[in-house]
């Protein structure tokens, strides 16, 4: 029986007249990987920014572990940092070496001690391949290793989703591979992942379920087989063949 570790309901966001999202509704079980494809600006990346509220939604619901964590009255302090989140800009603090933008969310939020903190980090620098880049900053970092070291940092509070916006868009090609193999290996191990993605190869491999999303909606959602196979949907079909090659 899969567990719902997230309910969305009746999701809309806009900025200003504009509406992105319109009444989106989602269950995301537990240990499951969903990619989200679409076109450019189609609200993808604002679809994740919602789940973990760094965009606000216009209206809706946002139940997360049985909590609504878009009801004003919900102290979200403690609940938030359960849900990891990876940019596709690092967002890595450029004035702190590898280790301490890895160490500080956890003590300065109080989950760990800086001795419990910094045993946390050298594991995950060591599980990302990055041990020899601890004491490094940011800008000695290839965008591989920023993005790889972003993703520890996200792993350091022990969340129980991972949301992931175009983990690899902004990397050179040669190093797209390195972070997708780090991704596929978290998905193996049963983490739940959201990953709006432009790598169609990458999300029929690793995803357990696909949404196409465009014109404010979902318009279609499946299996990666059922999604690139067979898509119904006239406007995937045409997105995938305009990006499938």
């Amino acid at each position: 029986m899969s567990e719902t570790i997230m309910h969305v309901e009746k999701l809309t966001k806009k900025f200003g007249d504009h509406t992105v999202l319109k009444d989106i509704d989602l269950d995301i079980e537990k240990g499951e990987v969903i990619s989200i494809i679409g076109p450019s600006g189609c609200g993808k990346s604002t679809f994740v920014r919602c789940l973990d509220l760094l965009e606000k939604p216009d209206s809706g619901h946002i139940i997360f572990d049985g909590t609504d964590i878009t009801d004003p009255k919900t102290d979200t302090s403690a609940i938030l940092p359960k849900i990891g989140m990876v940019f596709q800009s690092f967002n890595l603090f450029n004035n702190m070496t590898i280790a301490d933008n890895i160490t500080f969310a956890p003590v300065h939020h109080g989950f760990m001690t800086k001795d419990e903190a910094d045993k946390k980090a050298a594991e995950l620098l060591d599980r990302v391949g990055l041990s020899d880049k601890a004491a490094s900053y940011p800008s000695q970092l290839s965008g591989g290793q920023k993005q790889r070291a972003a993703i520890a940092r996200s792993l350091a509070m022990n969340p129980d989703i991972m949301l992931m916006d175009e983990p690899t868009s902004a990397l050179d090609p040669e190093m797209v591979g390195e972070v997708l193999g780090i991704i596929q290996e978290l998905a193996e191990t049963g983490m739940t992942m959201v990953i709006v993605t432009h790598e169609m190869a990458f999300a029929k491999e690793v995803s357990d379920r696909v949404l196409f999303i465009d014109e404010t909606h979902i318009m279609e959602q499946g299996t990666p087989e059922e999604v690139f196979e067979h898509p119904k949907n006239v406007r995937l079909q045409k997105f995938l063949a305009s990006v499938m090659h």
